[in-house]
């Protein structure tokens, strides 16, 4: 396939930036592909922006480091003006559409910009919790990183002890991912 995809996830603390790159990790590892991931916390508690750098290919990732991405994803304000410097000519960039005020902070070198609704998407008909998850969808039918199947697989190893004890979650989360993905389809 070629060079890894590279991917930039970020949000304030508490947004679930980290276990979405955790679960894409573990859904390219079904795929029986290399994944490199790696948390950059920031200070969250002081209210500081989580990023995820992650790249997943068929090959050995090399470097942990990397200075463009091709998909990079902004699910808060400051996390928007945080990942403008990953932008370049072939980037994908996602952002959630209900993030006030920010026309003048998106890039404006991406191949392609997504404004997704994912907070209202997750509020009006799923669970606030899960808006992260619709964001997830939205990457992998953007860009078909992994496949939906190996990322419901990855989601249901990260979290089937909560499944176990509220069997909904699970639907709640596929739901999710499944409505993510029709909202890319849309655009």
């Amino acid at each position: 396939m070629g060079n890894p995809i590279k991917i930039v996830l970020a949000g304030e603390g508490g947004q679930g930036v980290q276990s979405v790159a955790e679960i894409l990790a573990e859904a390219a590892n079904e795929e029986g592909r290399e994944a490199l991931y790696i948390p950059n916390f920031g200070v969250e508690q002081r209210g500081g922006v989580s990023v995820a750098f992650l790249q997943i290919g068929d090959e050995r990732v090399g470097s942990p480091k990397f200075q463009i991405g091709d998909i990079v994803v902004a699910l808060s304000d400051r996390s928007v003006v945080r990942t403008r410097r990953y932008v370049g000519p072939e980037t994908v960039f996602v952002y959630d559409s209900g993030i006030k005020n920010i026309e003048n902070e998106l890039p404006t070198n991406a191949k392609k910009v997504l404004a997704i609704p994912a907070i209202e998407i997750s509020k009006k008909e799923l669970h606030p919790r899960v808006f992260n998850v619709i964001i997830m969808g939205a990457v992998l039918k953007a860009t078909g990183v992994v496949a939906m199947d190996d990322a419901k697989k990855a989601i249901e190893k990260k979290l089937g002890y909560k499944f176990e004890k509220s069997p909904e979650l699970r639907e709640m989360n596929f739901r999710a991912m499944e409505r993510g993905a029709e909202l890319v389809a849309n655009l």
